[in-house]
């Protein structure tokens, strides 16, 4: 006989939001004062600590969130953070930048600024209207700080219209942000200039580049062979979708064909697949 035991509602509320809660912030070493920031709400973010200051790439989800790597940044140094370095604008990446003090400099392409200035005019998002990039750039750039030097590449749109690429040769690491994602087909988000064909050209520039360690926001750090086995299964999903076309299906014909389903993204809003983001570029004129 089973015994059926009732639990209170308060406690499977309670059960159910420990479970929805974020991982605690957990800092990790990877080499060369190049720091890993896991946890929060958020993306991973990362830290690179000189000789006079902190360069902390990405601002986590929430300003609690921000504090904590703030706290966790404190574990390993007493440098103070003077510039944040933003590889692009979607919220789990920027919308923690009010958890830092006010005046630092924040780094980030023009397209990515644009974007942060769209988004902030929602009243929910007011407070970070004073966290807008102070400096922009459009190309690649070369920063050197005492004990610090990286470079800046844009290497043009791809998961959207402003990913910067943080490259940092005397260590061979690389912080590409959302170019790269594991288990789950890449996110495209077209209505900040984002293209498929221009991720896997991406993605290629990044392979070239004489780094071996790949710091995301949504993995384990990756290899260059991680990231030539994307923009190979990139290229594959686009040939398939192009094939398919050309025999004259459908957009549901090919996601029916190709297994896909949709799915509901945040607040109930859908988000369209990889294959159907491939197939709007390809039946686009203006395709990349």
């Amino acid at each position: 006989m089973w015994l059926r035991i009732l639990i209170p509602g308060w406690i499977a509320a309670a059960v159910a939001a420990a479970q929805m809660q974020p991982a605690p912030v957990s800092v990790e070493p990877v080499r060369g004062g190049i720091y890993l920031v896991r946890g929060g709400s958020g993306a991973n973010t990362a830290f690179i600590v000189g000789k006079d200051e902190v360069v902390a790439i990405d601002a986590k989800m929430s300003a609690d969130s921000a504090r904590a790597m703030l706290a966790g940044i404190a574990k390993v140094t007493t440098l103070p953070v003077k510039h944040i370095i933003l590889t692009h604008s979607d919220g789990d990446h920027v919308n923690g930048l009010s958890g830092f003090p006010k005046g630092i400099t924040i780094v980030a392409h023009a397209n990515t600024k644009k974007d942060m200035e769209e988004a902030f005019r929602d009243p929910k998002l007011a407070d970070l209207a004073a966290y807008l990039p102070s400096e922009v750039v459009t190309q690649d750039r070369l920063l050197e700080l005492p004990g610090i030097k990286l470079r800046l590449l844009y290497f043009g749109p791809a998961h959207t219209s402003g990913d910067l690429v943080v490259y940092l040769p005397e260590q061979k690491v690389a912080i590409i942000g959302d170019l790269a994602f594991v288990g789950r087909d890449p996110l495209i988000h077209r209505q900040k200039g984002g293209t498929s064909f221009g991720l896997i050209q991406v993605l290629r520039k990044i392979s070239a580049l004489d780094a071996d360690t790949f710091l995301t926001g949504h993995s384990d750090p990756l290899t260059k062979a991680d990231l030539e086995k994307l923009a190979a299964s990139i290229g594959e999903k686009q040939s398939k979708v192009k094939a398919l076309i050309e025999q004259g299906k459908t957009l549901d014909e090919i996601k029916a064909a190709l297994g896909v389903t949709d799915t509901a993204g945040s607040k109930g809003v859908r988000r369209p697949s990889f294959i159907e983001v491939i197939y709007q570029e390809m039946s686009t004129p203006q395709r990349p």
